[in-house]
């Protein structure tokens, strides 16, 4: 291989080390978006409140109650408003069989 061709070469894997960086911070910046904007929609007390109020309605008041008391409460306003999103998700688990 001839010197200048060696050259070119080598100047083109520093170009693609530079895209990979590139690429991989984009990738690193759209994670981090899509994380915080996760984490910014939280729930509000009347929107579970409501949700588990469907649930109730479609038969499910019982294993509601089991839920609620699985955080420690006995009824919804003394769950912890940090516990909100994993309680929704255990009532969304609720399926007819």
């Amino acid at each position: 291989m001839k010197k200048v061709e060696e050259k070119e070469l080598l100047l083109l894997v520093e170009e693609l080390k530079k895209c990979t960086k590139t690429l991989e911070n984009i990738a690193v910046s759209l994670l981090g978006s899509r994380e915080e904007k996760k984490a910014a929609k939280k729930i509000s007390f009347e929107e579970l409140r409501a949700f588990l109020a469907d649930k109730s309605r479609l038969g499910f008041t019982s294993d509601i109650k089991a839920i609620i008391n699985s955080f420690g409460a006995n009824r919804l306003s003394e769950v912890k408003e940090s516990d909100y999103d994993e309680l929704l998700k255990k009532a969304k688990e609720l399926k007819n069989e």
